[in-house]
């Protein structure tokens, strides 16, 4: 009998503590509802924080990200548990195209919001290649010292960016110091989920602090909270429509690339937790992770990507199942219709924000590094450290390349001259190892 599209979600009592729930399976209602929120938190952070840092509007884009993990599950029939969260990948070259300040709305979202509809398509066009041929050719691309070396390079051409919103005053400069304290002691003194959720827990603890210190103590800009009362409870999201722009449809369009590497590697690390060979769900994966990217370009959101927050969840409680993340999702659409949860998210002050961007793009790049040492790439084989050298100085200084009227910037530069080097190198004589 063949398999049906969607799992059957057999019920598991959960009264042995550590049981692993596997795709499946699920939990009893009032443990999922739990289970879902927990995701919820979990993906919030970091879902919010790359919205606010390229203007978009945050309220929007938690309702896209219900909207496109309902997306992907329905591709992917239920087979791949995975929530999908606004992709920090967009950042530097959405700033370069729409020239945002970094302080309030972004007024040329719709520019940006056509590149990364143009992103979700060739992301959608590589799932498709990847459904019918497998993914041999991207891994053959792609190895781990390039899909590392990209990683890195994703935060170290963002650093400028992070350094640069907090060096208005002494005063903000000393506040995003302290919210990195804050981070930095949950994520070393504390232990189980509130270490899980370290940059949410982080976030609030250093807002705390804000608070007392300007809206209390009379120091620096204070918290304006009106925003909060003046909004309503209920209200629909505010949608933009795309322009399409040939140049940002370029420069964006690439970033699929880097999606691919990331997704690729969730999967593969969920595979290696439920020990369910998931490959071939993977050109479904892309195709769900494109088209969730394409509707929320449509509708004023950032592009999205599976988020490794979740996973993380899911390495710690073992429960696989993805029900879970419709619960999750259908949350988060729920959020999205509140004006008043928006408004919050808009109270968190510059300075916090910026050192919670020094922690996160920290952390990206040092994602990057750990894909290398977990893979275990020698360092010693010199296409391997000349790979690496080079995609890390061209993307975190910034490297662009001019075409025509169209330039590539850092990220994309780095991105591309990673695969090509790595593809001109891979033919190589005896060597010595390098010093």
């Amino acid at each position: 009998m063949a398999d049906s599209y969607f799992p059957r979600w057999r019920v598991q009592s959960r009264s042995v503590e550590g049981r692993v729930v596997n795709t499946d399976e699920r939990l009893p209602g009032p443990q999922m509802l739990a289970m879902g929120i927990q995701h919820v938190v979990a993906m919030f952070g970091s879902t919010v924080l790359a919205p606010l840092l390229m203007g978009f509007d945050p309220n929007l884009c938690i309702f896209m990200s219900g909207i496109g993990t309902l997306l992907f599950f329905v591709l992917v029939g239920g087979r791949v548990p995975s929530y999908l969260g606004s992709s920090f990948a967009f950042i530097g070259l959405v700033i370069a195209i729409t020239g945002y300040s970094g302080h309030g709305p972004n007024m040329n979202i719709p520019v940006a919001l056509g590149g990364i509809i143009a992103c979700g398509v060739v992301y959608v066009i590589i799932g498709l290649i990847v459904s019918a041929v497998g993914t041999a050719w991207i891994e053959t691309l792609m190895p781990p010292v390039v899909t590392g070396s990209i990683v890195a390079v994703i935060g170290l051409n963002l650093a400028p960016i992070a350094v640069k919103g907090v060096s208005g005053s002494a005063f903000e400069s000393y506040m995003a110091l302290v919210t990195v304290l804050c981070v930095g002691a949950v994520a070393v003194f504390t232990r189980g989920m509130l270490q899980r959720l370290l940059i949410l827990v982080g976030l609030l603890i250093a807002y705390v602090i804000y608070a007392i210190v300007t809206n209390g103590m009379g120091m620096g800009k204070p918290i304006d909270f009106s925003i909060v009362a003046n909004a309503a409870w209920f209200g629909m999201p505010h949608f933009t429509a795309p322009v399409f722009n040939a140049q940002a449809m370029a420069l964006l369009a690439p970033v699929a690339v880097i999606l691919v590497a990331e997704n690729l590697g969730h999967i593969k690390a969920v595979s290696a937790m439920t020990g369910q060979n998931l490959d071939r769900y993977i050109g479904r994966a892309f195709i769900g992770d494109g088209i969730a990217t394409v509707v929320s370009g449509f509708a004023g959101g950032t592009g999205v990507t599976t988020y490794a927050e979740n996973i993380g969840v899911m390495a710690v409680t073992k429960i696989y199942s993805t029900l879970v993340f419709v619960i999750a999702a259908v949350i988060a659409l729920v959020l999205g219709f509140s004006p008043k949860f928006g408004a919050v998210i808009q109270t968190i002050p510059g300075p916090v924000l910026g050192g919670v961007s020094i922690v996160v793009f920290g952390l990206i790049a040092v994602t990057g590094a750990r894909i290398w040492v977990v893979n275990k790439v020698d360092f010693s084989d010199n296409r391997n450290l000349i790979v690496a050298a080079v995609t890390l100085v061209l993307g975190a200084g910034d490297f662009s390349l001019k075409f025509g009227g169209f330039a590539l910037g850092g990220i994309g530069t780095a991105t591309f001259g990673a695969i090509i080097l790595y593809a001109l190198l891979r033919r190589k004589g005896p060597q010595e190892p390098a010093v």
